[in-house]
C-alpha cells in the first residue's frame, strides 16, 4: 500500500495496524462459521472426552450425571470411531427424539425414570427448545455430546432392566443366563430401525399377566400425581415410638392433623385415627393396625413402587405358562382357570396365614377326593394339638379327630402320657370326613414338599372377608363345585380321544349326595401354579393387593438403589 502525502504518524499506525489484523484473521480463518465436517469433527472429538471421562468406577459424567452402563456406552462409542448416535452439530435425530420420549416415558414399561438420567436429558433439552435463535446451548457442542451419550446410557440401562429386572449387574455376572450382549444388539437395531421401542419390547417378557400389568399403566398414569413425597410407614414396627412419630408425620401430610402438633396421648390419637378411619371407609376402631397403615401408605408413588416391583418379579421369572393351568395369586385372594389366556373359571379363596404361609409351588392336579379325611400336619400338632392334649385329652374327641400309630392302630388319648412330648408325637392325628371335616367335602391333590392342596372347608363364612390370609397354608376355594365339574370335563374329553375311561359328573354327584368318600384320578394334564404378585391389570385397570408375606420389601429395597 503507497501513502500519496504525509500524514500523521498516529493515523499512520493505525492503518498498518489493522491492516495486518486482517491479514492474520485470514490466514487463520478466525471468525468464520465452521463447515459441517469441522463441526462434526469437533462433535466426535467432545463425544471421545465424555467416554474417557465416564470409565472411571462410577461412570460419573459430572456432579450431577451418573451413566449406569458406562463401560458398554464407552465400548460401543469406540467400536463406531466416536460418531454421534442421537444427535448431529445443530439438531437431534429422529431416532434421538424417539429415544427422548422413551427415556422420559420409562414409568410406561414399570421403571423409574431416575435410573436413566430423566431430569438430566430433560434439562438439556429444555436448554436446546429456550435456545431459538440457536446462539447458547445449539451452539455447545459439548452439551450435544453429553446428551448423545446420555441416550444410549439410558437405552442400554432400560434394556438391561426390562429383560433382567433391577438385579445388581455384579449378580447377573455370576449367572450363565446372562447376555450382555443383548443390550447391545438392541441398541445397534435400534439405530438401524430408529425406532427403539421395537429394540425393547424384543427383550420384554411375553407373560400374560405382565402384559396386563404393562397395559393398564397407561390409564393409572393419567390421574397418578407424584409431585407430593408422602412418610411411609413400616408395619409391623419394632420401636413404637419411632412408629407414632411417623404415624403423626404422615397424617399432617393429609392434613388430618394440624402441623403445630407434636405429639398425642392415647385418647387423642385414638380419636384422630377414628377420624382418619371413617374418611377412608375402613373399619372404626382407632387403632393403628395393617389395614390403616396399607390405606396410608397407598399412595400414588407407593401403587406406582408395587407396579414396578411385580413387573421385576415377571422379568426374573420368564415361566412359559401352557395353554390351560390353574393359577392361584396369593396376594390377590383369588384362583383362576386359564385356557388360551382366556379366563374359564375365577374364585375367591383363603391362603395361609403370615406364620403358616402358603408356599410358592409349581405342581399337577393327580385326583380329586370326595368327602376326604385330613391328616393333621405336624405343625399344626406341635403347635396347637399337642398344648390341648397336654390340658384335656379329651380335645380330640371334641373336635372329631382320632389317634393312629404308626401301624394303623387307634390309640386312645387317656392311655398316653402327653407330658412327655415337647414338640412333636409319634402318633397320626386324624379327622374323620363329614360336614364338619376342615377339608369340607372336596379335595384336590397335587403332589408337592409342602403338604398343602386345594379344598373345599367348613368355614365357608370366611370367603365373605376381604383379607383371607386365614388359613394354616393349604388353600381353600369357594368356587369347588366349579373347579371339580371343569376338572372332570377336561379329563372326560381327553379321555374320550384316548378309549379309556373317566369319571362323569353324575356319579360325582351321586358320592356327593351319600356322602362317600371317592379317589378320582385326574388323567387330564392341569398344571397348578401358586404365586406371588401384589400388583396386576385387569381389563387395562390397576389393581394392587396388600404384601401379606411381606415379600415385597427387599425387592423394594433393591428397586430404590440408584443401580
Amino acid at each position: 500500500m503507497y501513502l500519496t502525502r504525509p500524514i500523521k504518524n498516529g493515523f499512520y499506525v493505525l492503518i498498518i495496524f489493522s491492516f495486518a489484523t486482517m491479514l492474520v484473521s485470514c490466514k487463520s480463518g478466525a471468525g468464520r462459521p465452521k463447515d459441517p465436517q469441522e463441526q462434526a469433527l469437533d462433535l466426535k472429538k467432545e463425544i471421545q472426552a465424555w467416554v474417557d471421562k465416564m470409565k472411571q468406577p462410577s461412570g460419573e459424567m459430572d456432579d450431577s450425571t451418573r451413566c449406569r452402563s458406562a463401560m458398554q456406552v464407552a465400548e460401543f462409542y469406540k467400536n463406531r470411531q466416536y460418531e454421534p448416535i442421537w444427535v448431529q452439530p445443530d439438531s437431534i435425530t429422529p431416532a434421538g427424539h424417539s429415544m427422548l420420549t422413551i427415556s422420559q416415558n420409562a414409568r410406561l414399561y414399570g421403571l423409574l425414570p431416575e435410573h436413566y438420567n430423566a431430569k438430566a436429558i430433560s434439562a438439556i433439552q429444555t436448554l436446546f427448545d429456550q435456545d431459538t435463535l440457536g446462539t447458547g446451548a445449539r451452539q455447545d457442542l459439548k452439551t450435544w455430546a453429553k446428551l448423545d451419550l446420555l441416550l444410549p446410557d439410558a437405552f442400554l440401562t432400560m434394556s438391561r432392566h426390562v429383560h433382567y429386572g433391577h438385579t445388581p449387574t455384579d449378580t447377573l455376572k455370576k449367572n450363565n443366563a446372562y447376555k450382555p450382549e443383548l443390550s447391545t444388539q438392541a441398541l445397534s437395531k435400534a439405530i438401524e430401525t430408529q425406532d427403539p421401542a421395537v429394540a425393547l419390547a424384543i427383550l420384554e417378557p411375553t407373560a400374560l399377566g405382565y402384559k396386563n400389568l404393562k397395559n393398564a399403566i397407561p390409564d393409572f398414569l393419567r390421574t397418578a400425581n407424584f409431585s407430593k413425597q408422602y412418610t411411609r410407614l413400616d408395619y409391623p414396627y419394632r420401636d413404637s415410638s419411632a412408629f407414632i412419630r411417623s404415624l403423626i408425620k404422615r397424617l399432617k401430610e393429609d392434613n388430618y392433623l394440624d402441623s403445630s402438633v407434636q405429639r398425642l396421648d392415647s385418647a387423642g390419637l385414638a380419636a384422630t385415627l377414628k377420624r382418619v378411619q371413617t374418611a377412608r371407609n375402613l373399619k372404626v376402631d382407632g387403632k393403628y393396625g395393617s389395614q390403616l397403615v396399607n390405606s396410608l401408605n397407598n399412595s400414588d408413588q407407593e401403587k406406582f413402587l408395587k407396579v414396578a416391583i411385580n413387573m421385576d418379579r415377571y422379568r426374573s421369572q420368564r415361566e412359559s405358562l401352557p395353554n390351560r393351568y390353574i393359577w392361584v395369586n396369593l396376594p390377590s385372594f383369588y384362583l383362576q382357570v386359564y385356557e388360551n389366556d382366556s379366563i374359564q373359571l375365577e374364585s375367591r379363596v383363603v391362603v395361609g396365614k403370615p406364620s403358616t404361609r402358603t408356599p410358592q409351588l409349581t405342581s399337577q392336579i393327580s385326583d380329586v377326593i370326595t368327602y376326604p379325611t385330613w391328616t393333621i400336619p405336624a405343625s399344626i400338632i406341635a403347635g396347637e394339638i399337642l398344648p390341648q392334649l397336654k390340658r384335656d385329652p379329651g380335645y380330640l374327641a371334641r373336635k372329631g379327630y382320632s389317634l393312629f400309630d404308626s401301624d394303623g392302630n387307634e390309640i386312645d388319648p387317656y392311655g398316653v402320657d402327653w407330658s412327655q412330648y415337647a414338640r412333636g408325637i409319634p402318633y397320626r392325628v386324624v379327622q374323620g370326613q363329614g360336614d364338619a371335616n376342615a377339608l369340607g367335602i372336596m379335595k384336590f391333590n397335587f403332589p408337592n414338599k409342602y403338604s398343602v392342596y386345594l379344598h373345599d372347608t367348613n368355614q365357608r363364612g370366611l370367603f365373605g372377608n376381604e383379607y383371607r390370609s386365614l388359613s394354616h397354608g393349604c388353600v381353600r376355594v369357594q368356587n369347588w363345585d366349579g373347579l371339580y365339574k371343569y376338572i372332570i370335563r377336561i379329563d372326560s374329553t381327553q379321555a374320550a380321544g384316548s378309549g379309556s375311561t373317566f369319571t362323569p359328573t353324575d356319579s360325582v354327584r351321586t358320592w356327593l349326595s351319600q356322602k362317600e368318600r371317592h379317589v378320582i384320578p385326574v388323567k387330564a394334564n392341569l398344571p397348578v401354579y401358586f404365586r406371588y404378585y401384589t400388583a396386576s391389570g385387569k381389563n387395562g385397570k390397576l389393581e394392587t393387593y396388600t404384601d401379606i408375606y411381606g415379600e415385597d420389601k427387599m425387592l423394594r429395597e433393591q428397586l430404590l438403589k440408584d443401580e
